[in-house]
């Protein structure tokens, strides 16, 4: 009796809204990373590397339980002992927490934190929004001095430009403060309170809870609604007049445009006082690629003492999209080495190592192909020069050096041939 077996091939894929990114466009990324790191740091600021899961509570507490973030789009599991962890979602309450957990404000002074990496939320994946997503986030604590305000937003906008960023729009916002964002509050819901049918279910929810809210969010009736509402600029008390005035003072004092935007709110609960975004023209209607402002109260809420602090964060996915080729430096190889035959071969395995011992990206050919074939390699990982050598240039203790753009061959010494891609490789560099 036959019996047959059918072979079932799963072909597994990434889960939706998770991306790999792959050689051609990580180049970006590190690029993002690199710079990030070098203008920061020029800014007194040092790295901090968290956690990818927290307990939950840090979460809850932090971005607040009426949050899009905390109802609907962490993601939570319990572990064997049954205690609640959650996803980071996003940076900034895992650095207050590690900041009060190791004392940092112990002695008093301004601490200045960076971090990077993935954040995960359990959205819809749409253009510009994923479920696995990267930031890129700074956090100063210890000083309510509007001059950080405007000398970390001056930095950011800083770093955008080191990247060739181009068309981007500052938007800033003051939230006000416990004194006076509660008759904002009041105001707000006056106005809302005949119009509640016309919002969206979410926004619904939101009008007892957090109607601030309201101006968050992306559904063009909701926006069609708060026409007219009133807005926190007739609110604000004198402190916080006083420190949106000075936070605008320094910003014309760095020569920085910006937009007056008096619904700008933010997602999360935490925010007081300054508030901005910067919006990228170059993208949809995600067009949001950074976004922060002032927590003055989330360090104390923590259980550490009261401490200002003002922090951002960067969508490095939306940012890449932005940057071009040419503006980051290319990982391609700048030479490729063609050996024909077994003692060239040999002599290339000797040669690719010592010109990346001296700091020369180079690739070869390890299949003993034809030299047809081997050039057709060269051109596509795109390099700038060949090396061809063969019997005839190893007893010639030479090789032939091709310039793959004009196509001119020149014969090298071996031995000098190192120095002779160095100062091509320098002088490229230096045009």
């Amino acid at each position: 009796m036959w019996h047959v077996f059918v072979l079932m091939v799963i072909k597994y894929q990434a889960i939706k809204g998770v991306n790999d990114i792959l050689p051609g466009e990580i180049e970006k990324w590190q690029f993002m990373e690199k710079t990030a790191r070098e203008v920061f740091e020029l800014y007194g600021f040092s790295e901090i590397r968290i956690p990818i899961f927290e307990m939950t509570a840090v979460f809850t507490r932090s971005i607040g339980e009426t949050t899009d973030i905390v109802e609907k789009e962490m993601y939570t599991f319990n572990d064997r002992s049954g205690d609640s962890m959650t996803l980071r979602p996003e940076g900034t309450a895992s650095v207050v927490r590690a900041y009060v957990e190791h004392n940092l404000y112990n002695p008093p002074s301004v601490v200045k934190l960076y971090y990077m990496g993935p954040m995960f939320r359990c959205e819809r994946p749409q253009a510009g929004r994923y479920r696995q997503f990267y930031q890129i986030g700074a956090e100063v604590f210890g000083t309510e001095n509007p001059e950080i305000d405007a000398e970390v937003i001056g930095m950011l906008l800083k770093y955008f430009e080191k990247l060739g960023l181009k068309e981007l729009e500052l938007q800033i916002n003051s939230l006000g403060c416990d004194e006076c964002r509660p008759k904002f509050r009041e105001a707000l819901l006056e106005f809302l309170k005949n119009k509640i049918n016309l919002l969206c279910e979410d926004c619904q929810k939101r009008f007892e809870r957090n109607p601030l809210r309201i101006f968050d969010c992306k559904s063009v009736n909701c926006h069609e609604v708060t026409n007219g509402a009133p807005t926190i600029e007739h609110y604000r008390c004198e402190n916080c007049k006083k420190h949106f005035k000075y936070t605008q003072n320094f910003l014309n004092k760095l020569n920085i445009s910006y937009t007056l935007n008096p619904k700008l709110v933010r997602g999360l609960d935490y925010y007081t006082k300054t508030a901005f975004e910067i919006i990228s023209r170059g993208l949809g209607s995600q067009n949001a690629i950074a976004g922060g402002g002032r927590y003055d109260k989330l360090v104390e809420e923590f259980g550490g003492p009261p401490t200002p602090a003002f922090g951002f964060a960067i969508g490095v996915d939306r940012t890449a999209q932005l940057i071009e080729d040419k503006n980051h430096p290319s990982l391609t190889p700048i030479v490729f080495i063609a050996a024909l035959g077994e003692r060239a071969s040999q002599k290339s395995f000797e040669l690719i190592n010592n010109l990346r011992q001296n700091g020369i990206r180079a690739e070869r050919d390890y299949e003993g192909s034809s030299l047809k074939s081997q050039l057709r390699k060269a051109n596509k990982f795109g390099v700038k020069y060949t090396i061809i050598i063969g019997d005839n240039e190893l007893d010639k203790g030479r090789v032939i050096l091709k310039d793959m753009s004009s196509a001119q061959q020149d014969e090298i010494d071996i031995g000098k041939i190192v120095e002779v891609l160095i100062e091509k490789s320098l002088r490229q560099s230096l045009q």
